[in-house]
């Protein structure tokens, strides 16, 4: 998995090859979104989390689609603007990233009946339903939920790469 040192190195390398140098890199600690282009702070971000989960291909395309944000500006979104950039870049990914993300850091855990889980980061406020076990809202399927402490010590370790 991603060494974050390792990380900050590709991340300045990438930077320093395509942006100004007031762009900086650092590390969040977003839990389900792997990286950020805050344009306002000329900073790019990517989850401690989810990097310390992903392989070095994974960290370095979530770098790459952050990269080609700055570059192409606010205005251009995931728009064709966008995606020639990311392309040019060599970003092979789509708009979203499809790696694992820190279950072990949701303090909420839904349960369905039939046993499926999901994982929330913030308190659930409305009632839901499994999309397993169907697609449409259920009440037959609501989600029995619990809440879990989670610890310094587990954000610690989930931080670290594996």
């Amino acid at each position: 998995m991603a060494d974050l040192n390792r990380v900050s190195v590709w991340a300045e390398a990438l930077i320093a090859l395509h942006l100004d140098p007031d762009w900086s890199f650092g590390f969040d600690n977003a839990k389900k979104r792997a990286g950020a282009c805050h344009f306002a702070q000329r900073r790019i971000t990517v989850s401690r989390y989810i990097t310390a989960l992903g392989t070095d291909d994974e960290v370095h395309q979530t770098l790459l689609h952050e990269v080609a944000h700055a570059v192409a500006g606010h205005a251009a979104g995931h728009g064709p603007v966008w995606k020639r950039i990311a392309r040019d870049l060599g970003y092979d990914g789509g708009t979203t990233h499809r790696n694992a993300i820190p279950t072990e850091l949701a303090p909420w855990v839904g349960v369905c009946p039939n046993g499926h889980q999901i994982f929330r980061y913030r308190r659930p406020s409305r009632l839901t339903s499994c999309t397993a076990c169907s697609r449409t809202y259920s009440p037959r399927f609501h989600f029995a939920w619990r809440k879990r402490e989670v610890t310094a010590a587990a954000r610690r370790e989930a931080a670290a790469p594996r």
